[in-house]
């Protein structure tokens, strides 16, 4: 019971769709209709602004990072279910939100989250790519891909010292994912007409 139930949990927590609320609370502004329709905080910095965009990132972070801890509280003792599968399912929720009629961000924050709740070293490491990345091309979506190659690249050092096979698999499914999820922005970035951060 507690299996199915911490499953559950993961996916409406990853499902609760931050920027879509925040911009309907407070903006009266459905984010899906402006920008690039994502719900993710690299439009809601774009349509709301700094202030939305920076809690919606925050939020979505945590999002992950509370899922993955789900099984770890006392209350749900004996699940069986892995921290980083909870977290997976987390992701799955925010990408396919059952609050946002499954339209969702595309996987950056919450898989972070994910990884700041199980293994923060890879956390710092990521968020560190994506902004020295970030800093010197300018693009969001080329930084969070790249944040996926360097998590996955240390993954693979972490198993060949620590046998950690299930953190090499998550992030695995994780990296490919948001480069899944990027796609389009692949193609603009090819392209040239990817758009680029003016603020840093």
């Amino acid at each position: 019971m507690n299996l199915f139930l911490v499953l559950i949990l993961a996916y409406l927590l990853g499902s609760i769709p931050t920027g879509l609320w925040i911009g309907r609370a407070f903006f009266k502004t459905d984010i899906r209709e402006h920008g690039s329709g994502n719900l993710g905080a690299t439009n809601t910095f774009r349509v709301l602004g700094k202030p939305a965009g920076s809690i919606t990132m925050v939020i979505d972070i945590l999002k992950g990072t509370a899922a993955t801890l789900l099984p770890t509280l006392s209350v749900f003792a004996g699940s069986g279910v892995p921290p980083l599968v909870a977290g997976l399912v987390a992701v799955v929720g925010h990408v396919f939100p059952i609050f946002a009629k499954f339209r969702g961000g595309k996987a950056v924050a919450t898989s972070a989250g994910v990884l700041l709740g199980y293994h923060w070293p890879v956390f710092l490491l990521i968020v560190l790519a994506f902004l020295v990345c970030l800093k010197v091309f300018k693009m969001v979506s080329l930084a969070s891909m790249f944040g996926g190659v360097v998590a996955f690249v240390y993954a693979v050092v972490h198993f060949f010292m620590t046998d950690d096979w299930l953190l090499l698999l998550i992030i695995t499914l994780l990296a490919g994912f948001v480069i899944y999820r990027h796609r389009s922005n692949i193609q603009r970035i090819k392209a040239g007409t990817e758009p680029k951060v003016t603020w840093l």
